[in-house]
């Protein structure tokens, strides 16, 4: 066990050393934002870039796995949608946040630190793709749905368009990108940009991991309502049995990719969840206190996923 405990306990001890600090210092709010504008503009794009541009361009186009793994993430969507709806009697804008928390990894700020150290550099591809995809859907989905259950009339085309900006327009999915053509042209940045990159690189997950443990300080932690333990059930543990039953019955897909994949869905909600439920001003407390609640509940089943992989006792064919 010892292995384990010295794989997970760094990331889970960087978040609550970011915990503890933000209940100690009690800095605001407001002084996160230049260390969130690092970790989402430059540390993980440039985190982003570094795999995508060293990794063969072939592996990019594993569409089965792309499907099958966005399929799940949509399944865990629904079922945390339609528990959202019963519980908040057919509110669709709070249904929608609530379909998040249920399907929303922290594929950003853990995923790539914990893959890799996991399970090594032949994790990288799979992981960006569910950073990429996942995002993707997720982004597509809630805006339209939001639009959908506001007093105001549902704007197809304008909406649309919103949300492929946003998706174009993502710094993580920008640094993807350069780093997909990046590894198709086969270049390599100079040394001296290199170097910088590869700072930049190493620094991504502690900070993102410290930045994670502050936010969720700075939040309140509200009655826990009935239907966030359902949330939290579907999001780490549905989700990962659901990505590994269905990746070992598909078959053809190499065991790294299948546990990075059960990895990935297994993470707690992502911070983005809180993000979108302020920014739509919808489920903001419980969005927050789901973040809190899942995070702290991971440690332990994360922790046990990583032992179960570290002791091959996953029966992947």
């Amino acid at each position: 066990m010892s292995p384990v405990v010295s794989l997970a306990f760094p990331f889970f001890g960087l978040i609550l050393l970011g915990f503890f600090s933000g209940k100690i210092a009690k800095v605001p709010e407001e002084g996160m934002r230049w260390m969130n504008f690092f970790i989402v503009y430059i540390a993980l794009p440039a985190l982003f870039f570094k795999l995508m541009s060293v990794t063969p361009f072939e592996q990019f186009g594993n569409w089965r796995f792309i499907l099958a793994t966005t399929l799940c993430t949509y399944i865990a969507f629904v079922i945390s949608f339609g528990i959202g709806i019963l519980a908040s009697k057919g509110n669709v804008r709070e249904a929608a946040i609530q379909g998040n928390l249920g399907a929303y990894s922290n594929v950003g700020y853990m995923g790539p630190g914990l893959t890799l150290a996991a399970l090594g550099p032949q994790s990288a591809v799979p992981t960006v793709l569910i950073f990429v995809f996942d995002s993707v859907l997720l982004f597509t989905l809630l805006p339209f749905l939001m639009a959908l259950g506001g007093s105001e009339k549902l704007r197809f085309f304008a909406t649309a368009k919103l949300v492929v900006i946003r998706i174009v327009t993502h710094p993580f999915n920008v640094a993807s990108a350069a780093g997909v053509l990046a590894s198709y042209l086969q270049w390599s940045p100079p040394a001296a940009i290199d170097t910088i990159l590869t700072l930049l690189k190493n620094a991504a997950a502690p900070v993102a991991l410290f930045a994670l443990g502050v936010t969720v300080a700075l939040r309140p932690l509200t009655k826990v309502p009935f239907e966030m333990p359902l949330h939290l059930f579907v999001k780490l543990i549905f989700h990962p049995v659901l990505v590994f039953a269905m990746l070992s019955l598909l078959g053809g897909f190499e065991r790294v990719w299948i546990l990075t994949a059960t990895l990935m869905s297994a993470l707690p909600p992502a911070l983005n969840v809180f993000v979108m439920a302020r920014q739509y001003n919808v489920w903001v407390d419980k969005a927050s206190s789901g973040v809190l609640v899942g995070t702290l509940a991971s440690i332990g089943t994360v922790t046990g996923l990583l032992w179960l992989i570290a002791e091959n006792k996953l029966p992947v064919w």
